[in-house]
C-alpha cells in the first residue's frame, strides 16, 4: 500500500536535536493551553444558562439565538485569517486572537442581554481561526509522519478546557460573592495572561520554510513539503474535502447544541444540583480528551508502520462519530446511570473533529494548508450557528417555559424537547461518521490533485513551446 509516509527520508541531525524537540513540545503545550481557553469560552454560556436566563429574562429561543451568535462571524474570520496565514507569522496572529478573546469577555461583567450578544459575536470572530492556526503552527514543528500525535494533543485542548473549566466555573457561578458574570471575567483575564506568555515563548518552527531559511536551518523535508501547489478550486471540489466539511458540520452542530443546552439537561432532566453540574458536564470532555490522546498515539503508530492516513486518521475519526451518533440516539430512552454513560460517550466521541482537518492537511502543500483547513472549519462551523436555535425551538415547541403546570411537568417538557434534539443530532453524526469512513482518503486525494497540477504544467509547457 502506498502511503504519504513512504517517501519520507530519514530525519537529519538538525531536526532531531534535543533542543528542537523540546521547543516543539513547548510550543505544542502552549497551543494546547490556547485551545483550553478557546473551549472554556464556548462552554461557559451553557453553564450560566439557568441564572443568566432568569436575570436577563430570556426565553429558550432567545437564549439559543445568543448561543448561535458565537458562530455568526466564526466562519468568515476563519476563512479570511486562513487566507493570510500561509504568508504571515503564526506567532503574531495567535497573539492577536488571544487578546481579542480577553477584551470580548469584560463587557459582560456589567452589561445586559445586548452586551452578552455582542460579546459572543466578537468572541466568535476571534475564535474562528483558532483551531486551524493552532494546527498550522504545530505542523511547523514536526515532520509529516509524526504530526498525528501533536495534532491530537492540540485537539485535546478544548476537551481539557471544558473538563477543567466546567467545575471551576460552576463554583464561581454558584458563589454569592461572584456569580455568573465573573465566569466570563475570569476567562478574559486568563486569555490576557496567555497572550503575555505566548509573546515571550511563541515561535515559528523549522518546517515553516521562511523561518527555516531565516535561521539557516537544514531540514529534510517530508513528503507533504514536496507536494506541488494546486488550484484551491480543485481542493474544494475533491470528495475527501467535501466529506470532511459535512462531518465538520455535524461536529459543530453537536458542539453548538452541547455547549448551549447540555448543562441545562444535566441540571433539569438529570436533576443535578447547580454546584455539581460542572462535574457531570466534565465527563464527556474527559472522555474526549482520553479518546483523542489514544487515537493520536494509535494513529502515529499506524502511520510509522506504513498504514495510510485514510485509516490511521480518517477511519478512526469516522468510527468515533459513529459511536457518538449511536449513543445520542440511545440517550433520550435511558435514565440514571445509563443516561450519564450514554451522555459521556455520545457527547464525548465527536470531539475528535480536529482529526478531519489533520487528514486533509496530508493531501496539500504546506503553503496551502492554512487556507484549506481554515475554509473547511469556517464552512463547517455553520452547524454551530444553526444548532442552538434549532434546539431552543424544539424545546419551546413542547410548551416548555410557557406551561402553567407544575415544575415537574415543565421538566418533562424540557426532557421531551431535548430528547428530540439529541435524536436529530445522533442521526446527523451517524451519517457523517459513515461517510468519513468510506470517503475521506488523503492518499487518493493527494494523487488526484498532483496529477491535475502535473497536467496543467504539461499544458503550459506545450503552449509555450
Amino acid at each position: 500500500m502506498t502511503t504519504l509516509t513512504n517517501a519520507i527520508p530519514p530525519a537529519t541531525t538538525a531536526n532531531t536535536t534535543l533542543s528542537t524537540r523540546s521547543k516543539a513540545w513547548l510550543v505544542t503545550a502552549m497551543l494546547t493551553g490556547f485551545m483550553v481557553l478557546n473551549f472554556g469560552d464556548k462552554a461557559v454560556l451553557g453553564l450560566v444558562a439557568k441564572p443568566a436566563m432568569a436575570e436577563l429574562g430570556l426565553t429558550p429561543v432567545q437564549f439559543g439565538f445568543i448561543g448561535s451568535s458565537f458562530f455568526f462571524l466564526f466562519s468568515v474570520s476563519a476563512i479570511l485569517v486562513g487566507a493570510f496565514a500561509g504568508r504571515m507569522s503564526s506567532r503574531w496572529l495567535l497573539l492577536v486572537l488571544a487578546l481579542i478573546w480577553g477584551v470580548a469577555q469584560f463587557p459582560i461583567l456589567s452589561g445586559g442581554a445586548a452586551a452578552l450578544l455582542i460579546s459572543r459575536i466578537v468572541l466568535g470572530a476571534g475564535e474562528g481561526p483558532a483551531l486551524p492556526l493552532a494546527l498550522h503552527a504545530t505542523h511547523h514543528w514536526f515532520p509529516a509522519q509524526d504530526r498525528a500525535l501533536p495534532s491530537n494533543v492540540i485537539a485535546i485542548g478544548p476537551t481539557v478546557g471544558a473538563a477543567i473549566a466546567a467545575p471551576i466555573l460552576s463554583l464561581i457561578i454558584a458563589s454569592p460573592a461572584m456569580g455568573w458574570r465573573w465566569a466570563f471575567g475570569i476567562l478574559g483575564i486568563a486569555s490576557v495572561v496567555w497572550a503575555i506568555a505566548w509573546a515571550i515563548v511563541g515561535r515559528d518552527g523549522p518546517y515553516c520554510s521562511a523561518h527555516a531559511a531565516s535561521e539557516g536551518m537544514a531540514i529534510t523535508p517530508s513528503s507533504t513539503e514536496k507536494l506541488a501547489a494546486v488550484p484551491l478550486a480543485q481542493v474544494f471540489k475533491c470528495r475527501s474535502w467535501l466529506i470532511a466539511v459535512f462531518a465538520g458540520f455535524a461536529c459543530f452542530w453537536a458542539q453548538g447544541a452541547m455547549t448551549t443546552w447540555v448543562p441545562r439537561y444535566i441540571g433539569g432532566v438529570l436533576k443535578i444540583g447547580q454546584s455539581q453540574v460542572g462535574l457531570v458536564y466534565a465527563l464527556p470532555w474527559v472522555f474526549g480528551t482520553l479518546l483523542l490522546l489514544a487515537l493520536g498515539f494509535l494513529g502515529r503508530h499506524l502511520m510509522r508502520q506504513g498504514t495510510s492516513a485514510r485509516w490511521a486518521v480518517g477511519g478512526l475519526f469516522g468510527g468515533s462519530l459513529v459511536v457518538s451518533g449511536i449513543c445520542l440516539l440511545i440517550l433520550p430512552h435511558v435514565s440514571g446511570t445509563a443516561a450519564i454513560a450514554a451522555m459521556t460517550l455520545g457527547w464525548g466521541a465527536f470531539l475528535v473533529f480536529p482529526m478531519a482537518p489533520t487528514a486533509i492537511a496530508y493531501a496539500v502543500n504546506p503553503s496551502q494548508r492554512a487556507v484549506v483547513i481554515s475554509t473547511l472549519v469556517g464552512i463547517a462551523s455553520v452547524g454551530g450557528i444553526i444548532a442552538p436555535s434549532v434546539v431552543g425551538w424544539l424545546v419551546e415547541q413542547t410548551g416548555y417555559g410557557a406551561s402553567q403546570g407544575s415544575q415537574a411537568g415543565n421538566l418533562l417538557l424540557l426532557a421531551q424537547g431535548l430528547g428530540n434534539a439529541f435524536t436529530l443530532t445522533g442521526i446527523l453524526l451517524l451519517a457523517a461518521g459513515a461517510a468519513a469512513i468510506w470517503w475521506i482518503n488523503p492518499e487518493q486525494t493527494c494523487k488526484r490533485l498532483q496529477r491535475h497540477s502535473h497536467g496543467n504544467e504539461l499544458m503550459t509547457a506545450h503552449s509555450i513551446g
